[in-house]
């Protein structure tokens, strides 16, 4: 995983899970996200993976979360310097890969709803398609090396955090593969914590990220929609 909207604070780091609403765009460091996928080796029947254009149709929209959601607007990105230390999982893959940023996938797609009724109530969903090896083996990847460390810590510019993670069960009944986790930040003597969940369902990854009760309210309708063909 790495950074896409990186900003100062605690407040900015609890979101780094949560993409911007950009009505479905890809960012724009990825300018093959769009391009024509061919299928791998010579069987012109392997199901290709899906461009972002294709994913975005399959995002949640303020319809399927009920009324009181806005689409969040995406946020600016900024380039501070990142450090990760008491992890050497997540050093093999990084620093960005510490506190749940996008996943390196350059087909996605993604958008950020904010509750306008109360305290914790971002939600945000990304999607991304690729072979279905390649999502297996990139998403169980990084999702592991996350949970392998109790509590690590991140310098975020000159913000030190410090964030505890912990491995949580999925529904069993939700696409083919699933991983969540809770990750807990901690800066200044506050503390927030952020779920993420994806799941896999064929060719697409559904990652939805927030507060665990709005994850838990979303997580089915957003990996029925992945799976939806449009």
């Amino acid at each position: 995983m790495r950074f896409h909207n990186t900003t100062l604070g605690l407040s900015a780091l609890t979101v780094l899970a949560l993409a911007g609403c950009s009505n479905g765009s890809t960012s724009a460091d990825s300018p093959t996200a769009s391009a024509p996928v061919r299928p791998e080796g010579k069987d012109a029947s392997v199901p290709r993976p899906l461009s972002s254009a294709a994913l975005s149709k399959r995002l949640l929209d303020e319809g399927d979360l009920g009324e009181g959601y806005i689409c969040k607007p995406e946020q600016p990105k900024r380039h501070d310097a990142v450090t990760v230390t008491g992890c050497p999982a997540l050093e093999k893959l990084g620093d960005q890969a510490a506190v749940g940023g996008s996943l390196d996938f350059p087909r996605r797609a993604k958008a950020s709803f904010t509750y306008t009724g109360g305290s914790d109530s971002e939600v945000a969903e990304e999607l991304y398609s690729d072979t279905e090896q390649r999502l297996s083996d990139g998403v169980g990847r990084i999702f592991e090396a996350m949970t392998s460390c109790r509590t690590y810590q991140v310098r975020l510019g000159s913000t030190p955090v410090t964030i505890t993670t912990r491995k949580v069960l999925a529904e069993a009944r939700l696409g083919e593969e699933r991983w969540s986790q809770l990750l807990t930040f901690t800066a200044g003597g506050r503390s927030s914590v952020v779920k993420q969940t994806a799941v896999r369902v064929g060719r697409v990854v559904a990652v939805v990220s927030g507060s665990s009760a709005l994850v838990d309210a979303h997580v089915e309708r957003a990996v029925t929609k992945a799976r939806e063909a449009h």
